[in-house]
């Protein structure tokens, strides 16, 4: 047997997924299901005056068009997740617009049909009347409070404030400052498979089994067997294969309560599945961030503290994870560098746009971008080189345990738990050819402007306290392995096999991964803050230890020998100085004759801080400033993720968000005109980055610093690969255009905004 942990193995689904195989949610068909379509609100902001479903209702094979009032008294507000900003829980969303609808696309009716077709002509038959109101779509209509979306609460804004040491002192007597305003665009993440539910009643039993369960099937369990009135046992979520995630999709949404319902009303089971349009419209949106900066440092470049007002566009409702974003923009804000002094506003308000939720690193890409922006600026000024300024700032590896402080108000004060940022921030520039490339930056080779940016980061993992794993031996012999964490993609059953086998000592082949539904194991925390690797990855491997010890003791009882000694190989126990054996199969069988079964189920308990992993990011572009084109010509990730499980489908989730944040930066926006209408709810008016867009992609993970607070050693690899990108290209663009007076502070930089900003800044010097 070899060590499976740590070797670059393909993925195991992959061959199942390539044939077709897979099970995604409209692959279900149940016997008598009818099919639902949700009508939504083409108003941003009005009282609702009626809602006209007479004609819908007599459509042939119309089954029942509903709205709040048909509804009435079921409709509960959807609860949050996380809840960090004060007030939260005031801004809450009913699955059905009751008395307003507060953006495009909230939900004010629901058909259910026969066929999704006659579901979808029967929508588009009702009419909404509305008393229209004047949007509140900014920062400015929010705070002037001339009037609220949501009524009852009087505001339309929440916040708070955090920070450590005393940075207004440091400012008043700095040698250094400086200060500038940046901003993030609202975009969002573009799955290849929408939302979509079934749901199915059995009156009998009275359960409810909800099917296309993803990210948090035991949280979306919990809030949907509250909102039915049933206990939670009677309600069953069921995972399949997903297509997709990127923390959009698997949160608690108004029809993952609207379906169910009307499946048990209607004792009929029930699908939906979204289509693009109405994703654009209505699942989660994410990013719209605006940060005032400022900076301030010593002669030497050292940074002495930072001071920041940070505001976040939450749309109109507080969503599951609205929160998260505005909250972990804060946190993160300081990065990797000893900074004493920080002191930061956290703002977020409430708009007549569809409701933000966490988007892959949420808060992070945001705030690197803002941060590793004004050091570049500050290193120009105090005439600094670049990379020098950040060594002399990095948290060393002699002050490991960091405590970063107390900076989000749901979690205790935290530490940055082991690494060395200046090891590889070293690589970094090795990789990119730093020393080099000053020689082109800043210059015109050919008619195009080359630079070459950094960005440096931190980044947390492994949220959530525990995680569960089971582990069943069945009747051929094999291992069923059930764990919490969902698969949307990441390459669950190849890892967590490639961890039990290693404890086990078995080939991978033996070994079946399940991402459990709620009736499959006891309890799971879900995939979300980079925790699969960790907290998955370590209950797969205590609970592989356990079941090991209760194979063993099987084994003994088989031979009847209570105080024999036996060795393990392969999957077969050998009696010490006999030629006895037993394997697995037979193990199995001699347990069923006694009508029992080894199972077990264990508890990873994360009694530690959670692991923070690190990196840096570069960037060679060239600039073509008559039209504001960028040409990617190389880029550089290095990351540090302490034990790398697979190295293969690391590489993958690294290069997948690489190119995730680039379209973040070049291509992805959501736009608003004046009167709150979504103008870019389509592919052809919202761009996504191809294969081929940015071939030039270099990702290494290393191992400097595994993890102290886990056996395994892991920490989170599945966002840190996108949060450093905005910062690194923001600094590549600035570098190229210095001769231009051209700053990048805004995303995207579309070659048209690049444009703008080069003839702006020509305009400013002549």
């Amino acid at each position: 047997m070899r060590n499976f942990t740590g070797a670059p193995i393909p993925r195991e689904e992959d061959a199942r997924l390539l044939r077709g195989r897979g099970s995604y949610v409209d692959d279900l068909h149940l016997e008598g299901m009818l099919h639902a379509a949700i009508f939504r609100s083409s108003t941003a902001h009005g009282r609702i005056k009626h809602v006209e479903t007479s004609e819908a209702g007599c459509l042939p094979g119309v089954l029942g068009v509903f709205t709040a009032r048909d509804l009435s008294g079921h409709l509960k507000p959807i609860r949050i997740r996380v809840a960090g900003l004060p007030r939260f829980e005031e801004f809450l969303q009913t699955p059905l617009a009751i008395d307003k609808v507060r953006y495009v696309g909230e939900p004010v009716a629901i058909v259910v049909a026969e066929t999704p077709y006659i579901a979808e002509d029967a929508a588009s038959l009702i009419s909404l009347e509305v008393d229209e109101l004047s949007p509140i779509l900014t920062w400015d209509q929010a705070v002037e409070g001339k009037q609220f979306i949501h009524e009852a609460t009087g505001t339309n804004i929440t916040g708070n404030f955090i920070g450590r040491g005393n940075a207004d002192e440091v400012f008043n007597s700095a040698y250094y400052t400086r200060r500038e305003r940046f901003s993030v665009q609202r975009h969002t993440a573009m799955p290849m498979e929408t939302r979509g539910l079934v749901a199915d009643w059995n009156a009998a039993a009275e359960t409810m089994t909800v099917y296309g369960a993803t990210k948090i099937p035991f949280f979306n369990r919990l809030s949907l067997s509250q909102m039915l009135e049933l206990p939670e046992s009677s309600v069953i979520m069921r995972v399949g294969d997903a297509g997709g995630g990127f923390g959009v999709r698997g949160e608690f949404y108004p029809e993952d309560f609207l379906v169910p319902f009307l499946a048990r009303k209607l004792n009929r089971p029930i699908k939906w599945v979204e289509d693009r349009r109405e994703h654009f419209m209505a699942t989660n949106h994410a990013r719209e961030t605006y940060c005032d900066l400022e900076i301030a440092c010593d002669r030497d470049g050292i940074i002495q503290g930072l001071r920041a007002r940070v505001v976040v566009d939450l749309g109109a409702y507080a969503r599951g994870t609205g929160s998260t974003a505005p909250a972990r923009c804060g946190q993160f804000l300081p990065g990797p560098y000893r900074i004493p002094n920080y002191t930061c506003s956290v703002n977020a308000y409430f708009s007549n746009k569809t409701p933000s939720g966490t988007y892959r690193g949420p808060g992070r890409f945001e705030a690197n971008f803002f941060r590793e922006r004004i050091i570049d600026m500050a290193a120009v000024d105090l005439k600094i080189d670049r990379a020098e300024l950040r060594r002399r700032n990095f948290v060393t590896p002699n002050e490991m345990p960091f405590n970063m402080g107390k900076l989000t108000t749901y979690e205790p004060a935290a530490e940055f738990d082991s690494g060395d940022y200046p090891s590889l921030f070293e690589t970094a520039l090795v990789r990119i050819n730093w020393n080099w490339l000053q020689t082109v930056q800043g210059r015109e080779v050919d008619g195009w402007y080359h630079g070459v940016g950094l960005s440096c980061f931190v980044e947390s993992g492994a949220g959530g306290a525990t995680e569960q794993a089971r582990i069943r031996l069945t009747e051929d012999g094999s291992i069923d392995l059930f764990v919490g964490a969902t698969s949307s993609g990441q390459g669950h059953e190849t890892v967590f096999s490639q961890v039990c086998a290693d404890v086990l000592g078995l080939p991978l082949y033996k070994i079946r991964v399940k991402c459990a539904s709620t009736d499959e194991i006891a309890a799971g925390v879900g995939s979300f803050h980079s925790r699969s690797a960790v907290m998955s990855g370590n209950a797969v491997r205590q609970t592989a230890q356990t079941f090991l010890e209760s194979l063993r003791a099987a084994a003994i009882d088989y031979f009847g020998r209570p105080n024999v000694e036996l060795s393990w190989n392969g999957g077969v126990f050998s009696q010490e100085g006999t030629d006895a054996k037993v394997t697995l199969a037979v193990l199995a069988a001699h347990m069923a004759a006694k009508r029992e079964v080894i199972d077990i189920t264990d508890t990873f308990v994360n009694v530690k801080q959670k692991p923070f992993s690190y990196g840096t990011n570069a960037a060679h572009v060239a600039v073509d400033p008559r039209t504001g084109r960028v040409k990617l010509l190389d880029f550089v990730a290095i990351e540090d993720i302490g034990t790398i499980l697979n190295p293969l489908i690391a590489h993958g989730q690294s290069e997948g968000a690489i190119v995730q944040g680039l379209g973040g930066v070049f291509l992805e926006r959501l736009v608003y005109d004046e009167d709150g209408q979504l103008t870019t709810a389509s592919f052809a008016d919202y761009l996504l980055p191809t294969a081929i867009d940015f071939p030039n992609i270099r990702a290494e993970f290393v191992n400097l610093a595994p993890a102290p607070g886990n056996p395994l050693g892991a920490k989170g690899a599945g966002e840190g690969g996108l949060v450093a990108v905005a910062g690194a290209i923001g600094n590549a663009i600035s570098a190229a255009l210095a001769s231009l007076n051209v700053q990048v502070r805004e995303l995207p930089v579309s070659p048209p905004r690049l444009w703008e900003l080069i003839n702006q800044a020509q305009e400013n010097a002549d």
